[in-house]
């Protein structure tokens, strides 16, 4: 199909690579965001080859390089800094065909933005979109309108489109824990500054990931009630309660953070859906299949998302409803069994039953490097480009 208008609805990830992707289709893309300056949600994210791919597909692999961190090895460590396990992801890499990047989201989000290239039009939320046979229309607050052959409604995990496309309202469930998040100078009394290092106990985690210009991307998830009050001024003091005893390693990032620029957020995924279209409309990203982090799969889901798209539109002559409902088919099959997976994990990690952990904390400490690797590259491999 071509010369086809393409509205997008939302800059995150899955937006942002969307348009850049239909863009080089040959497409004209529009992109409008309810915000009115552009700022990621949470500190960094750990992208894996899957979605490196994506974006090494649409010629950012360079760029991506440049801003990821070298992440050679994995550490599962107890909470008083036993090694359960250390594993070299090189085996992992050449098995997949591409290394992984945690990076931080600023970052990933401005090379997105400067290769998207073109104007996001901010202050523009969306509250609604109108369809017929020919077009779809998105409606906004401020009383514009845009209209194009398709609406890809990328606005997130409390999506406003989404009741649109499902014909009911679908509410975030807490997957119970909360997580705190930001970036640190990497130093070697933290962790090596070519690995991820995970520290585990009592249901919680403490975590560090290299990321570039020698920083970690840290994370400590708690369970907790989903309503516990958020208080920057006591983000230290909880986190040194919550993790009293924990290993010295942990004890000084706790020491490092800083509480002004540490993100908190409750975590929450949704059910997998029956659908993610409906007629010109498509769901994308979180808005489609938000997930827990626990596998890391959440923007590169989002990513496989776009380049999907792309190619069911490039590649089918019938009709953009047609070309959707092939994608619509693609990612069901795909992404909601990773947000079970998901959920499952984080349930697995974060004690929902106490026994499961412990048998998950027994099984750090004797699983093979291999079939940790296993395990990741079974993910990775489902992927559209292998």
């Amino acid at each position: 199909m071509y010369d086809l208008k393409i509205v997008i609805i939302g800059a995150g990830i899955g937006g942002l690579t969307a348009g850049i992707a239909l863009k080089q289709a040959g497409y004209q893309v529009e992109i409008y965001d309810r915000v009115r300056e552009l700022r990621p949600v949470g500190a960094g994210i750990s992208l894996w080859s899957n979605g490196v791919k994506v974006l090494n597909r649409l010629g950012l692999g360079q760029q991506m390089a440049k801003i990821g961190g070298q992440m050679d090895r994995m550490q599962y460590r107890s909470k008083t800094g036993e090694l359960l396990n250390d594993v070299d992801l090189l085996p992992l890499i050449t098995e997949v065909g591409q290394r992984p990047y945690p990076v931080a989201r600023a970052e990933l989000q401005e090379m997105l933005r400067q290769a998207y290239g073109d104007e996001i039009k901010t202050e523009h939320c969306c509250i609604g979109v109108e369809q017929n046979q020919q077009s779809a229309t998105a409606i906004f607050e401020n009383g514009q309108r845009a209209t194009g052959d398709l609406v890809i409604a990328a606005d997130g995990i409390r999506s406003v489109l989404r009741q649109h496309v499902l014909g009911e309202a679908v509410q975030p469930s807490y997957a119970g824990y909360i997580n705190w998040n930001g970036l640190v100078p990497a130093s070697p009394d933290l962790a090596p500054d070519n690995s991820w290092v995970i520290y585990v106990g009592d249901h919680k985690r403490a975590s560090m990931m290299p990321v570039s210009e020698r920083r970690f991307y840290f994370f400590f998830d708690v369970p907790l009630p989903s309503d516990t009050p958020a208080d920057p001024s006591r983000y230290q003091a909880e986190l040194f309660e919550h993790f009293k005893g924990w290993a010295d390693p942990v004890q000084r990032l706790i020491e490092r953070i800083d509480p002004d620029k540490t993100a908190r957020p409750p975590i929450h995924d949704i059910r997998p859906f029956e659908r993610f279209v409906r007629g010109r409309v498509a769901l994308l990203g979180d808005a489609a299949h938000a997930t827990c982090p626990d596998l890391g799969q959440g923007g590169c889901q989002a990513l496989e998302d776009a380049f999907v798209l792309m190619q069911y539109l490039m590649t089918t002559n019938v009709t953009v409803e047609y070309a959707l409902s092939r994608y619509e088919q693609d990612r069901m099959a795909r992404a909601n069994p990773v947000v079970e997976k998901a959920r499952k994990r984080a349930e697995m990690i974060h004690g929902k039953d106490p026994e499961v952990t412990a048998n998950w904390y027994h099984q750090l400490a004797h699983e093979s490097p291999a079939e940790v690797t296993g395990a990741i590259s079974k993910v990775i491999l489902g992927g559209p480009l292998r």
